[in-house]
Order: structure tokens, then C-alpha cells, then sequence
């Protein structure tokens, strides 16, 4: 069935949206009546994570980054992911520790480390890419929770490269989605079908988004939190 369709004016700019769209739309301006340009916005969004890919491209930026790698200094790689992590609220506490534990040791840190590079600065196709990386984070130690949630399989390459990668937080991105009235196709186990599922909401959100001028992937991974989390409720 065709979505209906309407028009509502923002910066005096006449979008044509579906009902479900505007409604969203009109939810996002409610809270940041300046948009993606509303000082509130960056305070509460778009500050902490455009600081934590500023952290990590000055850490680990692909030349640092394949340096660190060749001298085999997989630990300090780890160290600084998780440092930079840890100061933004994306993964739940139990995912922090989870992850902490699985590239406490020597083994961890290095596939953890290899994975990474490969996925942010690999030579490949993407599907190929994400498949290998799901493996990767897969195959990382476990203690007690485990380490292959889709939290912790997007936050580093989306804090690596906003402009590529996006964060999944499964509940909030569902309820997002059917508020939209995206049909998204998610499964419980990280794959990159649910990805590219993700990744096609996030370039349809781009599209119809045009006239809010979306920066990049924390604008639209911002967007989808407004919509679906209890914060914004």
C-alpha cells in the first residue's frame, strides 16, 4: 500500500513526506526547532559522538593505525578503543565490560585490532567486509555476556567513520523504523543483511532529510535515537 503523503515547511522549504515521515519529522523539531543546527541538539547528540571520532581519527587514523599493527601493538589498539568508548553512552554497561574482557589478552586485542583495520581501511567489498568482521568480534573471548550484539559490532567502525558506518541499538532502531514506516529487516544475530537493512533506512532518511542538511551518519543515527528511544518519549 501506498503511504499518503503531506507537506510541512521547514526553513521555509516545502518537503513532500509520507504522514509517517512528518510525523517524525515533527517529533526531531519539537525537541531542536533549529534542527541538526540547534545548539540543544549538539549538546545532547552530536557533541559527544563528533568528539569520540575526533579522538579516534588522532589515535588511530589509518597511517597511526597500520603502524601500531605492524610494530604488533594490539593491546594499545584495543586501549584506545576502549578508552574513547567508554566516554560516549552508546553500549549498555554489560557491553562495556564485555568488550573490555574480550581484548584484555593478547589474542583478543590482536583480532580485534586486525579486524578493525580491515573493515575501516580494507580493500574488499562491504559485504564481505561487515561478514569477516562479524566473524572477528564472533570469535573475540567470553566471560560471562556475550560479545556479538550488534551494539558492539557497529560502535567502533561508526566512530571510526561516521560518514560510512552507522550504530544499531536494536529496540530503539526497530521502533524507529515502524514509526517511519521502514520495513526493516532485523534478526537478533549481527549479519549484513540486517546491516544493509540499516544502511538503506539510513540513505532514505538522507534523502527525505535533505532540507534538515544531515552531515553525516551521527545525524541520521541521532534521528532514529529521537524517534525510537524512551529519552524522547
Amino acid at each position: 500500500m501506498a503511504l499518503s503523503r503531506s507537506s510541512i515547511s521547514v526553513n521555509e522549504t516545502s518537503i513532500d513526506w509520507s504522514t509517517e515521515a512528518e510525523r517524525c519529522v515533527r517529533k526531531f523539531l519539537r525537541y531542536f526547532k533549529q534542527g541538526f543546527e540547534d545548539p540543544k541538539y549538539f549538546d545532547w547528540e552530536r557533541g559527544y559522538k563528533i568528539e569520540a571520532h575526533r579522538q579516534f581519527h588522532e589515535a588511530l587514523n589509518r597511517h597511526d593505525f597500520a603502524d601500531l599493527l605492524k610494530s604488533k601493538k594490539y593491546i594499545e589498539i584495543a586501549a584506545f578503543a576502549t578508552r574513547i568508548e567508554s566516554k560516549t553512552n552508546l553500549l549498555f554497561s554489560f557491553e562495556k565490560m564485555a568488550f573490555r574482557d574480550a581484548v584484555r589478552d593478547l589474542a583478543g586485542a590482536r583480532s580485534f585490532a586486525h579486524g578493525l583495520f580491515d573493515l575501516i581501511h580494507g580493500d574488499g567489498e562491504e559485504p564481505t567486509k561487515f561478514k569477516k568482521w562479524c566473524e572477528t568480534v564472533e570469535s573475540l573471548p567470553r566471560r560471562q555476556t556475550r560479545v556479538l550484539t550488534h551494539p558492539i559490532v557497529t560502535v567502533f567502525p561508526f566512530i571510526a567513520d561516521p560518514k560510512r558506518h552507522i550504530f544499531l541499538k536494536p529496540n530503539v532502531t526497530r521502533r524507529a523504523a515502524d514509526a517511519y514506516g521502514f520495513d526493516f529487516h532485523y534478526d537478533s544475530r549481527p549479519s549484513w543483511k540486517v546491516y544493509s537493512s540499516l544502511l538503506g533506512f539510513a540513505r532514505q532518511l538522507k534523502r527525505d532529510l535533505r532540507s534538515l542538511k544531515p552531515k553525516d551518519m551521527i545525524d541520521i543515527q541521532s534521528f532514529i535515537w529521537v524517534q525510537g528511544s524512551e529519552e524522547y518519549s
